[in-house]
């Protein structure tokens, strides 16, 4: 391809944030500049080296990671033993150990230099965790929002939750962070937002298992094992049968737009519930409703934040089977150069 897409990849990687780093350090589309590493899905050392694991496995240990923040600005952190295990993403024992150590440069420095060095209006920052590194970046950098060319997340719920009926785990994490980040108003129009009604449509059935595992190799059984064990927990949380979904590489699958993904959405502007029984709560507005506020409490960012409106892009759909398409590609080129298939 004639120009990658600069990116940087924030994240606490589980099961499904394996694949986001799969495409993002292996298809030619992208140029990873770093990850930065997320409390969320398990304690913040632990996703770091699940992140530095995967980057090893993949044949990229190259790619800096940063460890980010702990928990949220405001609140205790929460982890996900149930879905991930207590590592962050259990299920086999083929995960190697990492070749690289995270860095020592705080993260949201690192990533304010990396994303500057780039091109106005070029890099990406897509963002499959909590929000607290992204917020932090934005508060402490504004003329990062303003630089960069796409902020792609996943996250929130409108029709459904998967931490209580109503929210969605990573906003439910740190509302507070989301609720600023969709009230910045150098941010309109650069939203992409994948929530679970989209990612729910994309699941790891049987046929993708089978397509996963042939022809066999060492990292295609790990990947295999990460997916059965997601599969398994999906069953067991959620009573989900025909396969778990895999929410985080469709943020990515967002921002590749010249690969027929297919990817669909509506502009609206969104609200965070930041407390009571609904916490953490996505709810469409139309674009340039005043504030941030839900049912009369206001939050963090509702000062000024509705005048003109923060356009964000919500996605309503996908091209799965083309999406599965560019998964296994990048399946493929990690089987070559993945040290893990080396006997």
């Amino acid at each position: 391809m004639a120009h990658k897409i600069p990116v940087w990849l924030d994240c606490d990687p589980g099961h499904d944030d394996a694949f986001a780093i799969l495409i993002t350090a292996l298809h030619p589309s992208f140029d990873l500049l770093g990850i930065s590493t997320i409390h969320g899905n398990s304690s913040l050392e632990k996703v770091t080296n699940n992140a530095l694991s995967l980057l090893t496995a993949f044949g990229r240990p190259d790619v800096p990671v940063y460890p980010g923040s702990r928990k949220p600005f405001m609140r205790p952190a929460i982890h996900a033993p149930a879905i991930h295990g207590e590592s962050g993403i259990e299920g086999t024992t083929l995960l190697p150990v990492p070749t690289a150590k995270p860095q020592s440069t705080p993260a949201v420095e690192a990533m304010r230099t990396a994303i500057m060095a780039t091109p106005a209006n070029t890099c990406a920052l897509v963002v499959t965790g909590t929000m607290t590194n992204a917020a932090l970046l934005f508060a402490a950098f504004p003329e990062v929002a303003e630089h960069i060319k796409v902020l792609s997340i996943m996250g929130g719920g409108f029709e459904m939750g998967n931490i209580t009926k109503w929210a969605e785990f990573n906003i439910y994490c740190d509302p507070e962070s989301a609720s600023s980040i969709f009230t910045l108003p150098s941010l309109s129009g650069k939203i992409i937002l994948s929530p679970l009604d989209l990612t729910h449509t994309v699941l790891v059935t049987e046929g993708v298992r089978e397509v996963l595992t042939t022809p066999p190799s060492t990292l295609r059984t790990m990947l295999y094992e990460l997916l059965m064990f997601f599969a398994g927990t999906y069953v067991e949380v959620f009573n989900m049968t025909e396969g778990p979904p895999l929410h985080d590489p469709i943020a990515v699958a967002a921002v590749m737009k010249d690969l027929k993904m297919g990817y669909e959405v509506e502009e609206c502007g969104v609200k965070i519930v930041c407390n009571g029984e609904e916490m953490g709560r996505t709810v469409k507005v139309a674009v340039g409703e005043e504030g941030n506020e839900h049912e009369g409490d206001k939050v963090l960012g509702e000062e000024g934040a509705g005048k003109g409106g923060v356009r964000v892009k919500v996605g309503r759909g996908v091209n799965v089977e083309r999406f599965w398409e560019v998964v296994m590609e990048c399946v493929q080129r990690a089987d070559g150069v993945s040290p893990v298939n080396i006997k």
